[in-house]
């Protein structure tokens, strides 16, 4: 138990195994509640605080250098009340992705020369800090992704944003020229500021 103290509260099998833990002895401990698994190979100590987005903590420690966007930032920034069916993370185009069963995950391939633009983060357990786009960026993803998502949600979005306050007019079409959805993208921004 002294090397479980010695580990933070999201941790992965290599680093406890890196401090010297045997798996046997991980395992012990998951059966016995003193971690939980929050997904394979990623583990969280029992006695740490609540985490508020667990499936992102999860899902962004076994995928590093994924980023949350779409449905799933969508979610966490207040935009919309759909809750997507599994984590969605973005990579680079020329990236390997990563397989990840639980929690169900949806990887989407993102362009490496704006793969980081409007990037973000939250804080998915106290102390503990997952990637994912600003409102501006997941609003434009969603524009440009309507046909994947539909237009409801990338339209509702864009409204929810604006009442907000979280995505200025100017960002949002600054992310939308980058991401060469400027035409749609100017049209739902005068719909939805004519209302």
């Amino acid at each position: 138990m002294e090397l479980l103290r010695d580990l933070p509260s999201t941790f992965t099998t290599k680093a406890a195994l890196g401090l010297g833990v045997h798996p046997r002895e991980l395992y012990a401990w998951r059966d016995s509640g003193d971690v939980v698994e929050l997904s394979r190979g990623v583990f969280r100590r029992g006695d740490a605080p609540l985490a508020t987005y667990p499936d992102l903590l999860a899902v962004s420690t076994r995928a590093t250098a994924s980023i949350v966007c779409c449905v799933s930032a969508a979610a966490v920034h207040e935009l919309t009340d759909e809750l997507p069916p599994a984590v969605q993370i973005a990579v680079p185009v020329n990236s390997y992705p990563p397989r990840i069963d639980f929690p169900p995950t949806q990887v989407l391939r993102f362009a490496k020369a704006t793969f980081e633009l409007g990037l973000s983060r939250v804080e998915a357990a106290p102390g503990e800090w997952v990637r994912v786009y600003d409102p501006a960026r997941t609003v434009v993803d969603l524009m440009r992704l309507r046909h994947r998502f539909g237009e409801p949600l990338a339209h509702g979005a864009l409204t929810r944003a604006l009442a907000a306050g979280v995505a200025r007019p100017a960002d949002l079409l600054r992310y939308a020229e980058a991401l060469d959805v400027l035409g749609p993208m100017r049209l739902a921004l005068d719909v939805a500021m004519a209302r």
